[in-house]
């Protein structure tokens, strides 16, 4: 190691896949896993040499991109959030079963306690659903060294490797120590030998599930390095993983004896069913200390007669995040014991829209048009972005928010079971995600179903990473078979409002299904000149050669 840097744990892992090589880096924003691929973004701009980082449409498209490169011989990564795997599940799964070439490695960056996600789950399950290994750091230093060990990893045993974070990780900062960086080469195109294993019609899927089983032991062998077992004083013991070990190992600090503890610490899943039992047969009580879901617990729980305690009977709560203060209280430390946390009762202080925003507008003009039109009690479909704030009061504009994509499937639902008007609200970045397929089903319907697009021209709620659909929302409109004459582009202003509030009533009172866009970019990215260049660039692109300033006289 020759250089150091101060980074965020999921900056770590980006870090780590540029100085191992990658030729492409891929994902779709999401808290907490969008900087991870900021970071590596900003090392491929600032050194190409053939590199390439792309923002994909969705998680399912970033995977097959990533599968792509790695089909080519060479490596990559690819990011996301916990709730993003689900996306591209079916090409996570799958890719288990053909392989890969060039080493591909999964950043998932789970988010316990629900800070910006929908919910709490373990990417770990998904690992294990698949067949698949998965890493798990507890520092910013083993984000880095982690996820270098899985392209070596994901090379030798020929399919992809998880690396999980989870959100008190991933934004943790702290020093990080960096290898001497590797050039992208590669492996060359996958072998004719090989062209069957990557078409997966049922011959050859039955045959590739039988070799993925077969790898099973081996992967076991080469994940059991990360894993450890320390024999020690006592039959109470402890296993910890991710930041159960951070944690621990942080309160061991305050309390020497506790380092004599035996101790299972898990870094690598599948673990070796050896070492678990080893582990049993030293103690007659384990304290299970994990993130977020009771994996390891479970594991433990089936191999012997010790017994096990964590968060199945209640030493550790069974949601939220994982604390230090839970640790001590499951240990059975006291305050006195060591340092207390400092608690402070402070007001919650909600998110809110930034002042400003042009959401608002959209929101009062589609509230005032419905008060209008004597249906002020319409319950509206709502999605995943910023403008999910509409729930909140004293706004309530919006009622039902799932997942992605979800606001124009249910607000078609909801119109074939006789609710009107039904009401949609979706934003631009979201509408490209996964509201594509749900706009050709509400056209085939022709049922009167509202779908308002919120297009402030990027993904806000993330960073204002520009929109995979910036400029384009029309004409992907058009193009899933909405009539022109039903789609309205509107400018939400206060000066706008009286007009939006009309045109809203027009589009609600419509008996088929209608699109109103308004379009104001985001006062944030406005503010930083996000788009400022491609904005430039678009102008000149579309500006008469006559007009440009080298052609006036």
């Amino acid at each position: 190691m020759d250089q150091s840097t101060l980074a965020l744990g999921v900056e770590a892992v980006g870090c780590a896949a540029f100085d191992a090589g990658i030729k492409g880096a891929f994902g779709y924003p999401g808290t907490p896993s969008t900087e991870g691929f900021e970071f590596v973004e900003a090392l491929i701009h600032a050194n190409p040499e053939g590199r390439v980082a792309q923002w994909a449409a969705n998680e399912k498209v970033a995977y097959d991109l990533a599968l792509g490169v790695s089909y080519a011989g060479h490596r990559t990564l690819v990011t996301m959030k916990h709730v993003g795997l689900n996306v591209a599940m079916d090409a996570y799964t799958n890719s288990a079963l053909t392989g890969v070439r060039g080493g591909l490695v999964l950043l998932v960056a789970d988010d316990p306690g629900m800070h910006s996600s929908q919910n709490e789950q373990d990417s770990r399950r998904l690992a294990e659903f698949a067949w698949l290994p998965c890493l798990e750091p507890s520092t910013v230093q083993e984000c880095y060294d982690y996820t270098w060990r899985a392209f070596e990893l994901s090379e030798s045993l020929q399919v992809p490797v998880m690396v999980r974070l989870v959100t008190r990780l991933a934004h943790c900062r702290a020093a990080l120590f960096r290898r001497e960086p590797l050039a992208p080469t590669g492996l060359g195109v996958a072998p004719k030998a090989t062209v069957q294993d990557w078409v997966l019609i049922p011959a050859n899927a039955r045959r590739r599930y039988v070799d993925l089983l077969a790898k099973q032991p081996r992967m076991i062998q080469d994940l059991s390095p990360l894993n450890r077992l320390q024999p020690g004083a006592g039959r109470r013991g402890v296993a910890v993983s991710g930041m159960g070990r951070a944690y621990f190992d942080q309160l061991a600090q305050e309390h020497p004896a506790l380092a004599a503890l035996p101790r299972l610490e898990v870094a690598a899943y599948p673990v070796d069913p050896q070492l678990e039992t080893a582990f049993l047969a030293l103690v007659d009580d384990v304290f299970v200390f994990e993130e977020d879901y009771p994996v390891l617990e479970e594991r433990l729980g089936l191999r012997g007669t010790a017994k096990v305690h964590g968060r199945l009977d209640g030493s550790v709560p069974r949601t939220g995040e994982l604390t230090p203060r839970q640790l001590k209280t499951a240990l059975g430390l006291t305050a006195a014991e060591g340092k207390d946390a400092i608690t402070l009762d402070l007001p919650i202080r909600a998110p809110r829209f930034c002042d400003g925003c042009g959401h608002v507008d959209a929101y009062e003009a589609m509230q005032e048009a419905l008060v209008n039109l004597g249906v002020p009690d319409a319950r509206v479909f709502g999605d995943i972005g910023c403008y999910t704030l509409a729930a909140q009061e004293p706004m309530g504009a919006i009622h039902a928010v799932v997942e992605m994509g979800a606001s124009i499937s249910m607000a078609v639902g909801a119109a074939m079971a006789g609710q009107t008007p039904s009401v949609a609200v979706i934003g631009d970045s979201t509408f490209g995600h996964s509201g594509l397929p749900a706009l050709l089903t509400a056209a085939d319907s022709g049922v009167n179903v509202t779908i308002m697009i919120l297009d402030n021209r990027v993904v806000g709620m993330t960073g204002q990473q520009p929109s995979q659909a910036l400029d384009q929302v029309e004409r992907m409109v058009l193009g899933m078979g909405i009539p022109e004459a039903q789609l309205q582009v509107l400018t939400p202003l206060p000066k706008q409002h009286d007009a939006n509030v009309k045109a809203m009533e027009a589009a609600l009172q419509h008996p088929g299904p209608s699109v109103v866009v308004f379009r104001r970019e985001c006062i944030q990215s406005l503010r930083r000149g996000v788009l400022k260049e491609h904005d430039r660039d678009e102008k000149a692109r579309l500006e008469p050669a006559c007009c440009t300033p080298e052609a006036r006289p």
